[in-house]
């Protein structure tokens, strides 16, 4: 029995077995995708580091430079004036106590929450409930903060979060393949970059494994290490 269908198979032989530079393999992703929906495109980096240890998790945000194609909706848990700079904002969804108990009766229509600090003893009832949706918040990703509009603002505007998993991997989204060629590549710098200015200082070894650019249906295309280095400072 085959392992994939005949387009996906005719979309892998048009991928070179060899690492691309990053704006090669942006423009070989898009031609290799066959779906009849967007795809959304993401980026994977085998990381050398073990998430077993504290000191070597890599985890951080990225604002896209061109957004995700997707319009995030916005949960606000504060209280008082951080209410109304909530709503100011542009947040979906505010509200304190009652915002928390409505979540945890099922309410769910939300993609991402912040809360202010002095809120963080109620919505720490959340943890069942929002962490496995990774969506808890948390001072590390700019999502416990007094500054709620411009954390508002910085997810509106396609910011996203990047998490080592239990295996080294990292996986983030970074557009549609119906964006233009230089957006993709663009956002796939910006989390490329992220990660690797992410590295643990406990870190030993080879840090990035290996990248690669895949949209959702299609194959996976190697990006060459080099075209993506940090800019010497």
């Amino acid at each position: 029995m085959p392992r994939h269908g005949k387009k996906y198979t005719a979309a892998e032989k048009t991928i070179e077995r060899k690492p691309y530079a990053l704006p090669e393999a942006v423009a070989a992703m898009r031609s290799a995708a066959f779906a009849k929906f967007d795809e959304t495109v993401e980026v994977t980096m085998r990381l050398g580091v073990d998430p077993k240890h504290a000191d070597q998790m890599v985890r951080g945000t990225v604002v896209l430079p061109h957004g995700t194609g997707k319009s995030k909706k916005v949960a606000v848990i504060a209280g008082g004036e951080k209410l109304r700079e909530a709503q100011t904002a542009g947040a979906d969804h505010v509200g304190g106590s009652d915002l928390v108990q409505k979540i945890q009766e099922g309410f769910a229509d939300f993609d991402a929450v912040v809360a202010t600090p002095d809120m963080m003893k109620d919505v720490g009832k959340l943890g069942k409930v929002l962490g496995p949706r990774g969506l808890m918040p948390n001072p590390k990703t700019g999502t416990v903060t007094f500054d709620v509009a411009k954390a508002i603002a910085e997810i509106k505007a396609g910011k996203v979060e990047f998490r080592v998993d239990k295996t080294s991997i990292v996986h983030v989204p970074v557009g549609k393949v119906s964006f233009p060629q230089q957006n993709i590549h663009d956002n796939a710098l910006a989390v490329i970059h992220a990660v690797l200015r992410a590295k643990p200082a406990a870190a030993k070894g080879k840090y990035v494994q290996s990248i690669v650019l895949c949209s959702t249906m299609g194959p996976a295309i190697k990006i060459d290490p080099v075209s993506v280095e940090l800019p010497v400072a």
